[in-house]
């Protein structure tokens, strides 16, 4: 019998919380998990080896609306998949391209059977439907896809989210069928996940938690939020969802957020989350810490020579804070490469001390005692 892909090894009778593992053809990934974006085959400002050696991150996210536009599928075909492609042994999900392509909102045409759009690299028109962009991702040989969904803005009116929760439950049927009869391209096993969404209407949110779940994909998804909401309703959201979501499969909050986002909704039973939100903060500066948010750029660091992070094991937290402002002020492509380590390696260490009082049954108060923190500016 073959091992299932989502083994659950605790749950925090306090909180919710949940400790787990996803088990995968490139390796397993222990759960609370933040995945890191790497969006075109690179976690921006990092190499792979920062990835696996000092980050340690168990698993990447790429996007297939990029990935597809550049450097194309017949290039990453050709060299065996994306992981031989860009030298990356570990497990990568990839998102289907649906909220790229409708965040072109001048740019596409939703119908029944898809979505057609204008490349936003050189204006050329393309079409994805359910089920290409499962070829695509067969193509790209990631370990986790995602089906074809549409993001609704918010606010929306009822009316709008209505019609989007339709067409995306359309399409992730035709996408779950067509990729049950179709074999992956590398010779090991891909896992699908669904979508739930229903913008922040609960009734909404309630029948399409439901209708994807009954579904039978591998890991289920909630999308369409942290797209501009307040935080309370955004956790509001999640928690109505994964109170439905079955209990044996991984739930995988996407594109959220902050570190105080993360750990809430951890506590809320989410067990995976994606967000370009640390490193692209990095790059501007702003680095996360246990005892609150820094601006590396602030004058009050100029002269300020205790390192980064004394209670971090990462080389790049060694440093100086006097010295990465100088770094950033300079403008040096180092202050990238330092900021975005640290940013990375404090949300995956988070996520493993969160699953380890999850496994001791401490997450409780080791959560609610480190949430204010993680909010306050310094």
């Amino acid at each position: 019998m073959s091992q299932s892909f989502f083994e659950l090894q605790a749950t925090d009778p306090d909180t919710g919380a949940r400790a787990g593992i996803l088990h995968t053809a490139h390796g397993d990934v222990p759960t609370p998990i933040f995945m890191p974006v790497g969006t075109q085959a690179s976690v921006k400002a990092l190499s792979q080896e920062h990835l696996q050696q000092e980050v340690n991150a168990p698993i990447i996210l790429a996007n297939t609306y990029h990935l597809y536009l550049r450097p194309g599928l017949e290039v990453l075909e050709g060299a065996g998949g994306l992981h031989a492609f860009m030298k990356w042994p570990r497990p990568i999900l990839t998102d289907s391209g649906g909220y790229q392509v409708f965040s072109l909102a001048q740019n596409r045409r939703i119908t029944e059977a898809g979505v057609t759009f204008s490349s936003h690299v050189d204006g050329s028109k393309h079409h994805f439907t359910p089920a290409n962009v499962v070829d695509k991702q067969r193509s790209i040989g990631s370990d986790i896809l995602m089906v074809l969904d549409e993001c609704a803005p918010w606010p929306s009116e009822r009316s709008y989210v209505t019609e989007s929760l339709r067409l995306t439950h359309q399409w992730a049927a035709e996408a779950r069928a067509y990729f049950l009869d179709q074999e992956p391209r590398y010779g090991y096993r891909q896992h699908q996940f669904g979508i739930i969404q229903g913008g922040t209407y609960a009734d909404l949110r309630r029948q399409s938690t439901e209708a994807i779940c009954a579904m039978g994909f591998e890991g289920n998804a909630i999308g369409g939020l942290s797209v501009g909401e307040p935080a309370e309703l955004m956790y509001e959201m999640t928690e109505l969802c994964t109170a439905l979501m079955p209990a044996d499969k991984p739930r995988y909050l996407m594109g959220v957020g902050t570190p105080a986002n993360f750990l809430q909704s951890v506590a809320l039973g989410i067990d995976m989350m994606d967000c370009v939100l640390p490193s692209r903060n990095a790059r501007h500066g702003l680095l996360y810490f246990r005892e609150g948010i820094r601006n590396l750029k602030n004058q009050k660091y100029a002269t300020d020579y205790s390192p980064l992070d004394a209670s971090s094991p990462l080389a790049a937290d060694t440093y100086p804070k006097a010295y990465l402002r100088h770094l950033f002020r300079s403008e040096e492509y180092l202050a990238f490469t330092l900021a975005t380590l640290h940013n990375l390696h404090f949300y995956i260490r988070l996520a493993a001390e969160a699953r380890q009082h999850i496994l001791d049954g401490s997450f409780g108060p080791w959560y609610r005692g480190l949430m204010p923190q993680l909010e306050q500016r310094l």
